[in-house]
């Protein structure tokens, strides 16, 4: 680590108080609990270089952060797909009923999202960030935070519940129609 002797307590400090909300965010940023472990060591191996000149250290959530938004975008970028191969398909009880969707199928689904859309959605929905935070920590503008942000909504209610909404009807009226 290349903190400082005199800044090491501080940033110490810090990493031992926002770890955990930070390993939450990484894993909702990569849906895998080992990429979040790395995104979140690298991204504070980053930070710690640049400990020192964090004018305000109480603000080095935010930034800690953004850099692991942009470490986690540069690595979608670089890292190829996977698939898994699976020999069956586990039974699934058919229910009359639609249930809630759980925790797994919510990870699930957001990890069908493209990278920079499901950083949005978290950042506004998990995080609490405005639109215009959100956009700072992105580094994009606010109309790109609230199209990836509901673009992304869009595509989590469809993965989460598949059934078609029922088609709209057009209602056309003729003056014989009225009263």
């Amino acid at each position: 680590m290349s903190v400082r002797a005199e800044d090491r307590d501080s940033f110490t400090a810090f990493v031992q108080e926002w770890s955990p909300p930070l390993m939450r965010v990484a894993f909702l940023l990569t849906g895998d609990r080992g990429l979040a472990e790395d995104l979140l060591q690298s991204s504070l191996e980053k930070v710690s270089r640049r400990w020192r000149h964090l004018a305000d250290q109480q603000m080095a959530y935010g930034y800690v952060r953004r850099v692991m938004v942009n470490t986690h975008i540069s690595w979608r970028r670089r890292r190829a797909v996977t698939e898994v191969l699976v020999d069956t398909w586990p039974d699934v009880a058919a229910d009359d009923e639609p249930r809630p969707p759980r925790a797994g199928q919510a990870l699930a689904a957001l990890s069908h999202l493209p990278p920079r859309m499901r950083t949005a959605v978290v950042l506004r929905f998990h995080e609490g960030l405005t639109e215009a935070e959100t956009a700072q920590a992105m580094g994009c503008s606010l109309g790109s935070v609230k199209s990836q942000a509901s673009r992304g909504l869009a595509r989590l209610r469809e993965h989460l519940d598949p059934t078609p909404a029922p088609p709209r009807r057009s209602v056309t009226t003729t003056r014989e129609d009225l009263p």
